[in-house]
């Protein structure tokens, strides 16, 4: 009876591939029927070199030099190649780390904007064609004059609220707030009128100070600035949620 062990070995092994000019490693699985010079056509397509200038250097699991693979028609399985094996890819065509890598030493193609302006397959010549966005002049016009009449309606609104007035601030989605205006005008952070209020409790966003500016002095998070649309001018006393009844008890 043939008491011998017969050893079976997968004919697809799965190795690591690193090279000369690229930091990035990668997993592939070759035959090992295959020859080296097979392999080295297979690994052109991989790192960009040409097989011809391709030489292997076979390292272990651990990182550990083996051998050079430098008989082209020898298999791959002739050689000590297990799972996880790292195949170092040299390139001896002068390839240089990152060539492929680098965007910075690509040329870029540049435009001008004339140039871009007679082109027809462009996104801008679609607008233009389609009337989309500012090249829709009636729509322009149209939305320049409702911003012209909301700021005429703000700024109406702002020359009826005095600095040291209480009021109430009601903004569309949050809950309504009174307070004290603080600040009446334009301002560097938005464009257009606001209103600076310092609120009676600490609802707000900040101290009166906007993007290292400060236009009003008040607690932190008792102030906000609000547009003049949403702030209400009257006898607004403050709340005092039945903290004066304490003191009797």
């Amino acid at each position: 009876m043939d008491s011998g062990v017969t050893v079976v070995t997968n004919p697809v092994v799965t190795v690591r591939l690193t090279s000369t000019i690229s930091s990035f490693e990668v997993e592939k699985r070759f035959n090992r029927g295959m020859t080296i010079a097979e392999l080295k056509g297979k690994l052109e397509m991989i790192v960009g070199v040409p097989g011809p200038s391709i030489d292997l250097e076979l390292f272990s699991v651990s990182d550990k030099f083996l051998q050079k693979m430098d008989d082209n028609e020898a298999l791959l399985g002739s050689f000590p190649v297990d799972d996880q094996c790292r195949i170092h890819v040299i390139d001896r065509s002068g390839g240089q780390m990152g060539e492929f890598t680098d965007v910075s030493k690509v040329e870029k193609f540049e435009l001008t904007d004339e140039a871009y302006d007679k082109r027809a397959d462009s996104l801008r010549s679609f607008k233009k064609m389609h009337r989309v966005g500012r090249f829709n002049e009636e729509e322009m016009a149209k939305k320049g004059a409702e911003q012209a009449a909301q700021q005429e309606e703000e700024k109406a609104a702002v020359e009826a609220i005095t600095i040291g007035s209480r009021c109430k601030v009601q903004v569309p989605g949050q809950p309504t707030k009174l307070g004290t205006v603080m600040y009446v005008g334009t301002t560097d952070f938005k464009p257009g009128y606001w209103v600076g209020v310092k609120y009676d409790e600490p609802l707000g966003k900040h101290n009166g100070t906007v993007q290292g500016k400060q236009y009003f002095e008040c607690a932190n998070k008792y102030g906000a600035f609000v547009k003049p649309l949403n702030v209400t001018v009257g006898d607004f006393p403050e709340e005092d949620h039945g903290l004066d009844d304490l003191d009797e008890m």
